[in-house]
């Protein structure tokens, strides 16, 4: 009988030795973290939507926890769209390891637990679609690793914080649908990394936008909604590589026929204001304008012709002061 080589015995025992040993080096949950998360759900009143949460069993396998595989720590908190209500209890400071942290379309109200600001490593904070009030923290600029903020949907009034912009690896900020009033920071024409993009329409934002904000590339730019007034032609230019700029449902003033649009434009909004002048045939160029309207303004003079110009039908131009051609009536 021709013995076992040991070419054909080697490989099954290589993979159950492999096997032995990440059972044997499995890591669990880390105990002060699951004691964090368990005091985070009282303080809530035990919502349904946490029930996996069972202090019998390891709370890497709860429902919107994950963990490090490598220490047990809770790397990140994802509680989405259930039926939690309350603020956010101050256990959550304990969950120093935490890189991401969302708590979405709740029912979370109050002021933001200033013990967020002790999770240092987070890259990743959402708390939009709550009822939280207040101003904006200004101690969210100390959370140096952010690469995404998002405020939106919720009731945060006063000004905006300018140091925002010190956040050196932001690459989105939404503050958008809230109440939040004053002027736009000039220091975001000035953002220490990456320019991210910018989301602060349905405001009660008022006055100038910094002309600091036209030295910078927005990829996308929303004040839209707002009390803004004034020029800001600055925020176009042939040489940036802005993909959507949205001004509309303002007080704006300025010579659009003066603009030089960016040559990646892909979205333009700017209806409802008062801008003049003739739409830059330049714009015909565009070679990914996707969506454009120009509604309700002053603008007069021929529609350019040809390009992606043939996607906008007449409610991109209705409203305006004596704009002719196709989509609209001819000129005469």
């Amino acid at each position: 009988m021709a013995s076992l080589s040991f070419t054909s015995v080697t490989p099954p025992l290589l993979v159950l030795l492999s096997c032995l040993l990440s059972v044997a080096h499995a890591v669990t949950c880390y105990q002060k973290d699951k004691t964090a998360l368990l005091e985070f759900k009282k303080s809530l009143n035990n919502p349904y939507h946490l029930a996996s949460w069972d202090p019998n069993t390891d709370c890497c396998d709860w429902y919107c926890v994950t963990c490090d595989v490598d220490t047990g720590r809770v790397s990140e908190l994802a509680i989405f769209a259930g039926n939690v209500t309350g603020t956010i209890p101050d256990s959550i400071g304990e969950l120093t390891a935490l890189t991401e942290l969302t708590l979405r379309k709740l029912d979370l109200y109050g002021e933001i637990s200033p013990k967020i600001g002790l999770l240092r490593n987070l890259t990743s904070l959402r708390l939009d679609w709550n009822r939280f009030s207040g101003q904006v923290p200004e101690w969210l600029s100390e959370l140096n690793r952010l690469t995404f903020l998002d405020l939106a949907f919720n009731q945060f009034s006063g000004n905006i914080p300018a140091t925002l912009s010190q956040l050196p690896n932001l690459v989105a900020l939404h503050l958008d649908r809230n109440q939040l009033s004053g002027e736009i920071p000039a220091s975001f024409g000035g953002f220490r990394g990456k320019t991210p993009s910018l989301y602060l329409s349905h405001n009660r934002l008022s006055g100038l936008v910094p002309k600091s904000l036209g030295s910078i590339d927005f990829d996308v730019i929303d004040i839209s909604r707002n009390l803004l007034e004034g020029d800001v032609s600055h925020l176009f230019g042939a040489t940036k590589s802005t993909f959507s700029i949205d001004i509309s449902r303002n007080k704006f003033v300025f010579d659009f026929g003066k603009v030089e649009v960016p040559t990646g434009l892909g979205v333009l909004d700017m209806n409802h204001n008062a801008i003049y002048g003739e739409i830059p045939k330049s714009i015909v160029g565009l070679g990914m304008f996707q969506s454009f309207n120009a509604s309700y303004n002053r603008l007069c003079g021929a529609i350019p012709q040809g390009g992606e110009m043939k996607r906008f039908d007449a409610s991109s131009y209705i409203h305006n002061k004596c704009l002719c051609g196709s989509p609209l009536p001819a000129c005469t």
